[in-house]
């Protein structure tokens, strides 16, 4: 099977939240495949609803021979393996020390099952988002928009607080 370019979104705004985001970058490249490229970490405010905890957000290529199932299924066992909870059934977003998203998915790949959607689909509303994936991938052209990376920075429409909190060179 051929290797793909993956793009994930790390998010955590519960605990060591730098530590809790440099073991999720390590446990997805043992389980996952190998990490090409990382953006900076970014600081930014909850979206989507309220808390004091702001979150640490960074974006990683990973080149992945894995299905996009399986990879999410991968995801999802290092959130819980680094805290996340999802038993408990709730409304809307919360504060959680790891959340792991897949952006996109190869040159233009569409996927859609019970546990996937990609592209993301609000990938384009955040800018907590959009701003780690440009430092990585800004001429990424969105399948579905046809719009680069940077143009969807451009046209967002969030006005969340976010910043760099720690720089890659």
């Amino acid at each position: 099977m051929a290797s793909e370019s993956v793009f994930v979104l790390l998010g955590s705004n519960l605990g060591d939240r730098e530590h809790l985001v440099n073991q999720a970058c390590k446990m997805i490249g043992e389980r996952c495949g190998k990490i090409v490229a990382e953006s900076s970490l970014y600081e930014s405010e909850p979206w989507g609803f309220q808390s004091e905890h702001w979150f640490l957000n960074q974006v990683v290529e990973v080149q992945t021979q894995l299905s996009p199932d399986e990879m999410m299924r991968q995801l999802l066992e290092i959130e819980k393996e680094l805290g996340r909870d999802r038993s408990t059934p709730h409304e809307g977003y919360v504060s959680r020390p790891m959340d792991l998203d897949i952006l996109y998915w190869g040159e233009d790949l569409l996927v859609e099952s019970q546990h996937v959607i990609v592209p993301h689909p609000r990938l384009h509303q955040r800018r907590f988002t959009l701003l780690p994936l440009c430092d990585i991938a800004p001429d990424y052209v969105h399948p579905i928009m046809k719009k680069t990376n940077l143009q969807l920075l451009d046209e967002c429409q969030d006005n969340g607080k976010v910043h760099i909190y720690n720089k890659v060179l």
